[in-house]
């Protein structure tokens, strides 16, 4: 083989090796399969009927934590009725999809400091997971910038019930007082972040 042809098929499979990888799922099929989601989740200020919270803002949300979530919705792990039930339904390839169509919107960052915090105590932990220093943190957390105040609040209470398990929030939030659940939660909601699926 001579040089030329060498540095051809080198080329070739350079060219290949850097290829960023292929997404798993299909955007285009995901936002049809999609469509149901923005009865709840596509409209500002949906409301949950019982309890009653707003419908947690999904755009912008990190895809590895939709993909968990939908996989324990689908498992029967992670409660809520509606959510059970519309997941129940998906394969791997629908997940895979929705996360895909969802990844659209880009991703939402959580990039509160401790500094930023020093005027909320309870949050200052937060940022541990959901800030800056927690950018690397596995399985990812969720972004809370910009969520519903009152469904961070609904959230913290399940985990500080135990009813919602599964990480290490139900430990974290067992801590908290009710005024420490509405500190952190309207200090996230007051923050750019997710947004309400269009």
């Amino acid at each position: 083989m001579n040089i030329r042809a060498a540095a051809v098929i080198f080329s070739i499979v350079l060219t290949v090796w850097l290829q960023p990888a292929a997404a798993e799922g299909d955007p285009q099929l995901g936002k049809e399969q999609g469509f149901t989601c923005l009865g709840c989740h596509g409209i500002e200020g949906q409301r949950n009927a019982y309890p009653s919270f707003r419908v947690p803002r999904l755009g912008g949300q990190k895809s590895a934590y939709v993909e968990a979530a939908l996989n324990a919705y689908r498992a029967g792990t992670r409660p809520h009725p509606t959510m059970q039930a519309q997941a129940s339904s998906l394969s791997d390839d629908d997940i895979d999809n929705l996360v895909a169509w969802l990844a659209t919107y880009g991703e939402a960052k959580d990039s509160a400091t401790a500094e930023q915090v020093a005027g909320v105590e309870a949050a200052r932990i937060c940022v541990t997971c959901h800030g800056v220093d927690g950018a690397g943190v596995q399985p990812a957390p969720p972004t809370l910038a910009g969520q519903h105040e009152d469904y961070l609040v609904h959230a913290l209470n399940r985990y500080k019930a135990g009813e919602r398990t599964g990480n290490v929030m139900g430990a974290f939030a067992a801590t908290l007082t009710k005024a420490d659940i509405e500190l952190i939660a309207s200090f996230y909601a007051s923050q750019d972040g997710v947004q309400t699926l269009k």
